[in-house]
């Protein structure tokens, strides 16, 4: 059933869709024009569409049509440029250094914008492996952007039929990732699991989701449309998506001592009872996230209710063996999260939009990224303190060295391979250029032997025209799915082609590979040796952003605690801070673990730097939210603790970066107009999380030495 459901998920989702819609882009114009005798013509078509497909990632339609847009223009004038100046190895090296220079820089404008440079230098590329007489340069570039025009028109036709599909998908993307987070969660309770790979497990999926929730927010509130009143559709997306983060919310804020709770419960086997109705819960939201992922209808199976009162049973019966206290809040905690689960069928209900208000436009754009694109942020990159600015010379002066060595010793005709390998796998951090480099040189020898079985095996040139079309649409499907899966589809399509087209598989295969080597070589001594980039000594970065984001939280939590009262907006961006600084501070973890241990500093102690400060805000986060749900009454000792909490942290902000503490400008009253005895279970959250906050402070003070 597993197996099953996510071939469906596959089926229906928005990688399949893209594969099938920019494979028949790109190959139509080549075999419209093949069919009436011109497939030179329509060959060269295709490489302009191929080109702006490379920028047409997902986001917003306003965001596509301009970087589209953009696009076009810039590969019809390197098309141009590369025309007339490939008359000459010199000139060309000239194009070769500065574009590469030119649009490796354009990564300071985000990812869509580092697409568009990637376009640009792939049709410069594939058009120095080819002379063009100088009086059809322009005629030839003219056809380039004439398949970009065709493939931007066509996509922008596919969005307007379908406009809320991709948010659909993208949201049962998150729905998915984020059960998946809750079964990692799950695994805390079996007492036979290793609470230290589980914490792992949970900091690499807090990436993934965190990505999820990006794409959602970018796909929901930067379109207007789908923040219309009148929009049925829209409407009830963007409230199941509110729904979804503040489940999220709950399922991060859950956390507890899972060592106390195995030893002093493991023997009873209730945590075992407590998994597994967790994991039903996850499987639920599966089947939700399925639902709305291939636009189906959903029906509720399992029973939550019915479960729980069992479970309640049996923690009664535990009562006479000692405390159950923390056993009724797991209990509690569960009943909630059933509850917003329930929250997110209404997505299923036909008149959820109208039960709820929408905020306006200008509150959501809040929650999303707001990237400039002038030319004051290129020229500040323009320095060596910026790491986009190493890696733009890297890929210059690698990019130059590959060029020179193409000319002088390649093996083949299409050398331009090197050059073209360098520019995907060269990336600006050591660890996603090794991760690049083994996945393509792995794949291209794995699809080298597919393509090679296929061609010796099969003769019949239809079916061989069946395979490019099903190796194509493979390429195009796994190309932001999976890069290794990618490589492997496209080996075979390419050897396929040029088989088909008369030049000898056998030999292109060698060629390859061996342009590949050549490349991975010069990429793995260019990311190690030229300006290279490690983690160890920009993770304080992040560091200090996910201390920053606790700070705030506990800001708001004082505030609370003072009676000061707090917009719900401004709570979800200070929650949406701490998610974005702790999924970038576990990333920047990972990335760091698969660099060579002697670029490591401080391996063991940011590591539980990383995993004490997702318990820390998961305790914080549990209770802020409590008391926004429920205000309480406090005393000036529960005040003074979290003053005591936030100034430890902030002392730790200041061992690892002095330089972005911020000043918290909030007038408080003198003293609070409460005062009461202390709420014992309060004291005691407090009590934990000061003990959290200090031993952080202890590792800030060994990583900063």
């Amino acid at each position: 059933m597993e197996k099953a459901q996510k071939f469906k998920y596959f089926l229906f989702g928005q990688n399949l869709a893209d594969g099938i819609r920019v494979t028949l882009e790109i190959i139509t114009p080549a075999l419209i024009f093949a069919y009436f005798g011109h497939l030179e013509i329509g060959y060269v078509i295709s490489i302009g569409a191929l080109c702006v497909s490379i920028s047409d990632g997902p986001g917003p339609v306003v965001h596509k049509r301009n970087g589209m847009l953009y696009c076009n223009i810039f590969i019809f004038l390197m098309a141009l440029l590369t025309g007339y100046l490939n008359v000459h190895f010199i000139t060309l090296g000239i194009l070769i250094l500065a574009s590469t220079f030119f649009f490796s820089m354009f990564s300071v404008y985000g990812s869509r914008a580092a697409s568009i440079g990637t376009a640009a230098l792939l049709v410069m590329i594939l058009r120095m492996a080819k002379d063009v007489p100088a009086a059809e340069v322009l005629t030839q570039s003219l056809l380039i952007l004439a398949g970009g025009i065709w493939y931007m028109l066509i996509a922008l036709l596919f969005y307007r039929l379908t406009p809320y599909r991709p948010a659909q998908r993208a949201l049962g993307d998150c729905i998915n990732e984020t059960a998946n987070y809750l079964l990692i969660k799950s695994e805390l309770y079996d007492t036979k699991s290793n609470l230290k790979d589980e914490y792992r497990k949970l900091l690499a999926q807090q990436v993934i989701v965190n990505e999820k929730q990006n794409t959602v927010r970018e796909l929901l509130f930067r379109n207007r449309a789908l923040l219309k009143e009148s929009t049925h559709y829209g409407r009830v997306l963007v409230l199941t998506f509110t729904y979804v983060v503040d489940l999220f919310e709950n399922i991060m804020a859950t956390w507890y001592d899972y060592s106390s709770l195995r030893k002093k419960y493991g023997s009873s086997g209730i945590l075992e009872d407590v998994g597994a109705i967790v994991k039903e819960i996850c499987g639920q939201m599966k089947d939700i996230a399925q639902a709305i992922h291939s636009n189906t209808s959903y029906k509720k199976e399992f029973d939550t209710i019915q479960a729980l009162d069992q479970l309640k049973l049996k923690i009664d019966n535990l009562q006479d063996e000692g405390s159950t206290f923390m056993l009724k809040k797991i209990l509690v905690n569960i009943r909630n999260l059933s509850g917003q689960v329930d929250e997110i069928l209404k997505y299923f209900a036909e008149d959820l939009s109208g039960k709820k208000q929408l905020r306006s436009e200008k509150d959501y754009s809040r929650f999303v990224t707001h990237q400039q694109i002038n030319g004051t942020v290129f020229k500040n990159n323009l320095t060596m303190e910026s790491s986009i600015f190493r890696h733009s010379l890297r890929v210059m002066m690698t990019c130059g060295v590959g060029f020179i060595i193409a000319k002088l010793i390649s093996t083949g005709h299409h050398s331009y391979w090197i050059l073209m390998t360098i520019i995907i796998i060269l990336k600006p951090g050591y660890s996603l250029t090794k991760a690049r480099n083994f996945d393509r040189l792995i794949g291209t020898i794995g699809g080298g032997i597919i393509g090679l079985l296929i061609i010796g095996f099969v003769k019949d040139p239809y079916i061989l025209f069946g395979f490019i079309v099903f190796f194509m649409l493979g390429t195009y499907t796994s190309v932001r799915l999976n890069y290794i899966v990618m490589v492997i589809f496209l080996t075979p399509y390419v050897l396929i082609l040029f088989h088909f087209i008369g030049l000898g598989a056998v030999d292109i295969a060698s060629e390859r590979l061996a342009d590949t080597a050549i490349a991975s070589l010069l990429a793995f001594l260019a990311s190690y040796f030229l300006y290279p980039h490690w983690e160890s000594r920009t993770i304080q970065k992040n560091m200090s952003g996910v201390l920053k984001a606790n700070i705030h939280y506990l800001r708001k939590l004082r505030d609370l605690l003072y009676g000061i009262e707090i917009s719900t907006i401004e709570y979800k961006l200070v929650r949406k801070e701490l998610f974005v600084a702790t999924a970038n501070l576990s990333a920047a973890l990972h990335r760091m673990l698969s660099e060579p241990k002697s670029k490591q500093r401080h391996r063991t102690e940011i590591y539980e730097f990383v995993v004490l400060n997702h318990v820390l805000s998961s305790n914080i986060a549990s209770l802020t939210a409590s008391l926004i749900e429920t205000p309480q009454i406090v005393s000036k000792e529960i005040l003074s603790r979290l003053k005591r909490i936030t100034e430890v942290l902030e002392n730790s902000l200041k061992k690892i970066d002095s330089s972005t503490l911020s000043s918290d400008k909030t007038l408080l009253p003198e003293t609070p107009n409460f005062i009461k005895e202390t709420d014992e279970d309060l004291k005691e959250q407090l009590f934990f999380i000061q003990k959290v906050s200090e031993d952080i402070d202890k590792l800030s003070s060994k990583i900063a030495v």
